[in-house]
This record gives structure tokens, sequence and C-alpha cells, in this order.
């Protein structure tokens, strides 16, 4: 049993490190492709509209309750690698890359929420911090791809794709070989297309659920657009940074923060540390053109640290309250519906601050992923949700 937490981590960071694994190369891509600098918010939005599309189908079939979680993550891993190969095809188009990238999103959804199903699965108890290592193992590997261009920046950025497919291969391995089923899982035997409407019936789940929503408002388009926030300070400061060493940094960090937080759910209610994790991240969304409009390397790194570690600390918190608030025979389901509309709600926030590139100072732009803390917050502490 003590095997399990761990082989679940790996295995989910391993996983995703699919889902950054095209931004991280994106200067390359546009070069080769003589693609514009917006195909950065459209590579990423891509991924996201495949993960909604994918969640939509795994939830409406309810398949990871209803098969296998363990062999739903294999398969989905494997399929996931696949596509993601893909884009090194010689020849291909940047409409081809986007709806590779989307079939990879759609796969990622039998991944992220799948592996949070298998936890939940065996961890009745303590599921905050089973759940805050899981969304830490998701952190790192979004910020892995990164990390590898960093330290292969004289190989040809293929090899990012490459590295993160073997990755996921045998991240998938891990998984069914490794982790059966849970003592606690109760898989569900008939079609039920209703069950991700009727949990919105419940408040406690409702509330968590807002919170969540409001969480994701900011995050991914925060860990989408950090690398813009370094060439743009590079820019207009004349100076040479590695800027796929930091965008690592900024957004790994938040994986030391979920598993923080995860352990310190055993002393004190998830709520609480969703709550200050949501406000402090909101606070960067407003103080963010203070910090990234001046000409201090060392304060601007300060910031984007401090913001990467808050941003991501109520993730599993949420995810927490949405599992213990969730019909026990749709917990899967629960969680990945969930997911669905927090990942539709990324959509909106990246493409508005790709909208504004051209029209809003860089400093400026993320002003608007306040709005997310701001309701999110607002939702927790409705007494008509709670």
């Amino acid at each position: 049993m003590r095997r399990i937490l761990p082989l679940i981590v790996l295995s989910q960071f391993l996983c995703t490190s699919l889902w950054f694994a095209g931004n991280a190369v994106i200067p390359e891509l546009a070069s080769a492709l003589d693609l514009p600098l917006a195909f950065l918010g459209n590579l990423t939005s891509a991924v996201q509209f495949g993960f909604i599309a994918g969640t939509l189908v795994f939830a409406i079939l309810t398949i990871a309750d209803k098969f296998s979680p363990s062999k739903v993550f294999f398969f989905s891993s494997i399929i996931a690698g696949i596509l993601n190969l893909a884009i090194v095809l010689d020849g291909i188009s940047s409409f081809q890359i986007l709806l590779f990238r989307f079939g990879t999103g759609f796969f990622l959804a039998g991944i992220y929420p799948v592996g949070m199903k298998i936890a939940s699965d065996y961890f009745d108890k303590g599921l905050g911090k089973s759940l805050g290592f899981l969304v830490g193992a998701l952190v790192l590997g979004t910020a892995f791809p990164h990390l590898v261009r960093s330290l292969t920046d004289q190989l040809p950025w293929e090899f990012v794709i490459y590295a993160t497919s073997i990755l996921a291969f045998f991240g998938g391995l891990l998984i069914v070989f490794l982790v059966p089923d849970g003592p606690f899982r109760k898989g569900s035997q008939e079609f039920n297309p209703s069950a991700f409407i009727k949990v919105f019936q419940i408040k406690k789940f409702r509330a968590a659920a807002f919170g969540y929503f409001g969480h994701m408002w900011e995050l991914y388009a925060f860990w989408a657009f950090i690398p813009l926030i370094l060439i743009n300070f590079q820019s207009n400061n004349e100076i040479q940074i590695n800027v796929s060493f930091w965008s690592f940094l900024i957004i790994a960090i938040g994986g030391i923060s979920c598993a923080l937080g995860g352990l310190l759910s055993q002393i004190t209610p998830p709520k609480k540390i969703a709550v200050f994790a949501l406000a402090t991240s909101g606070i960067c969304c407003l103080l963010s053109p203070i910090f990234i409009g001046q000409s201090s390397f060392v304060l601007l790194i300060s910031f984007l640290l401090t913001w990467g570690f808050a941003v991501t600390a109520d993730s599993p918190m949420f995810s927490t309250l949405v599992a213990q608030n969730a019909p026990v025979t749709s917990k899967g389901t629960s969680l990945t519906i969930v997911n669905s509309i927090g990942f539709t709600i990324t959509i909106v926030s990246i493409q508005l601050i790709n909208i504004s590139l051209n029209h809003i100072p860089v400093a400026y732009m993320f002003l608007i992923l306040a709005i997310g803390p701001i309701l999110g917050l607002v939702s927790i502490f409705d007494k008509n949700r709670t």
C-alpha cells in the first residue's frame, strides 16, 4: 500500500509532461513555420480544447467509473504519447500541429482526472495529502518540458517531443502493471449521462466546484504566458536570460506548494488552505503591473516565483472538496466534469490575453486574471452555495 501513492504520483508526472511539450519548443516552431506570436496562445488553447472535449466524453459515458481506471489511464497515456510525437512529422502545417495538440489534450482527460480517481479509490482518509502530491506531480509534469529544453538547447527541438512521449509511455506502463484498482472503488454498472448534472445539486460540491473555476481562470493563462513575460523583460532591458529555465522554475515551484498544502490539510481544513492560496494569487494578479513593468530582474523573478507558488496551492484542496462531496458511485465522473468546465474557462482567459497582445502593454495584461480569484472567493463564502 505504501508504494501506491509514489507510483501514482510518478506516473502522473511522467504522463502530464505532454501538456506543455509544444509550449517548450514554440520559438523553434514559430521560426520553422513563420508563425506569429499569437500562436503561443492558440497552441495552449488547442490542448485545452482537446482536454475539454475528452473530459466531456469521459464524463458523459462515465468511463472512469464504468471501466478499470488503471486501464483507462494506460490506454490514454499511450495514445496521447503517439499524438504528441506526430508534431515532428516533416512538412506539418500549423493547423495540423493544432489538431495533434487537440488530440493529445483529449487523451490527457484519461490521465489527470483519472489519476485523481485512482488516488481517491485508495485513500479514503487523508485524501487532501494524496491529491496534494498528485496535483504537484501535474505541475512538475507541466513544467518539465521547459527544463528539458533548457538542458538540451544545443540539440534539435524534436528531442523534447521524443522525451515527453517516451516518459508518457513509461508512466502508463507503471500504472497498468503496478497499480490495480483500489479497495474503495465502486464501479458504475449502467450508463448514466445525467450523473454530471445531478452532482451540482449538492451545495457543498457546488461551492467547491465554483471556487475551483475561479482558480482555473487564472492558472493556465498565467502559466501559458510566463515565457512572454520573460521575453518582454529581456527585450525591454536588452539582456539575455534563460527563458526556458526560469519558465520551468516559476511553474515547478507550484508543485512544492501543492505537496505542502496536502501535508497541511492533515491538520488544517482544506477549505482554509484553498481560501488563503486563492486570495494570495489574486493579490499577485493585482500587483502584476508593478513588478512586470519594472527593470529589476531579481524583483521580477521573486514576484513570479511567489505567484507561481500561490497560484497552484488551492488546486488539490478544491479537488479534495469536490471528491469528498461527490456521490461515491460517480466520483470519477464528478471529478472529470469539474475538470472539463474548469478547462473551458481557461480557454476564455487565455484568448482574452492573446487578443490583448497588440493592444495592452504586457505589464497590464494580467490584471484581468484577478476576476477569477475574486469570484472564486465570493462563491466559497456564499451561504446559498454552502
